[in-house]
């Protein structure tokens, strides 16, 4: 298999998953005394997660979840690491991540970020399909870390760390790593941190970036002043039956699912109270979002169960996660567009789905649009966007080969 860590053996230290018995045993005493509240009669989802719902996962938590075995499932499927990375500013801090290598000498480098409130454990599933040795297919080396305050690496501990220190992380664990340069691929905060980094570090070290998250360039539809000829084929161009659609899901998105965003944005340490403290507390909060922020997709009671589980056990605890939301939301100063080929990926149960015409920019290289599939693409439909990879950094593909000495082959 090629080797291409360069950090030196004492600063890499192999990592596996280990909670203490005791954080265990203190978790099952948190169970064990929880209170549920009432339920309004007829409610259903509308006024939240059901009372049912809750009830039996909090049974099953307390009684007959085995961690240990979803512990060492993860361990054996996902190759982990530790290593400090200097973040200007902010010190040192531990990071976490997962770096599995393609036995195809020219695999690409490929760095994944996740969001919240997801992890680095939401690439297990298309990780062994982006990897895999395919013929007529390129492969990846991938990188998959844990942000700052998420999973197991640990959290700063000074206000102002927004995305600029996010994507300075992560471009400098690729580096450490002896990748000079790679491809990027991230959805939800994923999407931010990546565009961020395309922007500061792209050309150089960011070759090409890769998206399941939209975001309109000017905010909205496209404006006569900034953009004309972009606003006279938005004005001539109807929308399709899958465009109205995916706007009836935006706006039901920023009715009935933003309350979170305003929350985590604005006090999130007044409700971190309520996740570090509260085991069903935090099941409810990243529950809800699992079930509504999906396609459909059938969640087993023992997946939701590890996925909540693996931010209690986190190392900063389940509160530092949300604090992210504040410091992008307060983050001063701009910083350019990114001149790089980015790719997106279309999914129909995103949370914010928007008009082809309000998208396009001089940069995409690469789109497509999936008639299944919600928030957590990598996770719900690996296969799908593992395929929107391989197309876009293939042969056929447009960027093919922009990686040097890694055309994915």
């Amino acid at each position: 298999m090629p080797s291409s860590i360069t950090i030196p053996p004492k600063e890499l230290t192999p990592y596996k998953i280990a909670v203490p018995h005791e954080e265990i045993h203190a978790l099952k005493q948190k169970l064990a005394l929880t209170t549920l509240p009432n339920e309004v009669e007829g409610a259903g989802r509308d006024y939240g997660v059901p009372l049912e719902d809750i009830g039996r996962l909090l049974t099953r938590w307390k009684f007959d979840y085995d961690w240990a075995e979803h512990e060492k499932k993860l361990n054996e499927e996902l190759p982990q690491f530790q290593t400090k990375i200097e973040v200007g500013g902010f010190g040192t801090l531990n990071i976490h991540f997962v770096h599995k290598q393609s036995k195809v000498d020219g695999a690409i480098p490929l760095l994944f970020v996740h969001g919240w409130p997801g992890g680095f454990f939401e690439i297990r599933k298309i990780l062994p399909l982006l990897t895999e040795a395919k013929p007529d297919q390129p492969s990846f080396h991938v990188v998959a870390l844990s942000l700052p305050g998420f999973g197991f690496s640990e959290a700063p501990k000074k206000i102002g760390f927004g995305t600029e220190q996010y994507a300075e992380v992560a471009n400098k664990l690729m580096l450490a790593l002896g990748y000079e340069e790679y491809v990027t691929q991230g959805g939800d905060l994923g999407y931010a941190i990546t565009r961020r980094i395309a922007s500061t570090y792209g050309k150089e070290h960011s070759k090409a970036w890769h998206t399941n998250w939209q975001e309109a360039p000017e905010g909205g539809p496209p404006c006569p002043y900034k953009s004309p000829l972009t606003y006279l084929r938005y004005l001539f161009t109807p929308y399709t039956a899958a465009e109205r659609a995916g706007l009836e899901r935006t706006e039901w998105f920023k009715k009935q699912e933003s309350g979170y965003f305003t929350q985590q944005s604005t006090r999130p340490i007044t409700l971190g109270y309520s996740l570090a403290d509260s085991p069903v507390g935090l099941l409810a909060w990243i529950y809800e979002k699992l079930v509504n922020w999906t396609d459909g997709y059938k969640w087993d009671d023992d997946e939701v169960l590890t996925w909540v589980s693996l931010y209690w056990f986190s190392t900063a605890g389940p509160a530092a996660s949300i604090n992210i939301y504040y410091e992008r939301a307060h983050e001063k100063g701009t910083y350019s567009a990114p001149t790089i080929p980015q790719g997106v990926s279309y999914f129909p149960k995103e949370l914010v789905v928007l008009p082809r015409s309000w998208l396009q920019t001089t940069h995409l290289a690469f789109e497509n649009h999936h008639e299944v599939g919600g928030h957590f693409a990598a996770y719900e439909e690996p296969e799908l966007l593992a395929s929107d990879l391989r197309k876009m950094f293939g042969k056929t593909g447009p960027v093919y080969g922009i990686v040097q000495g890694h055309s994915g082959y």
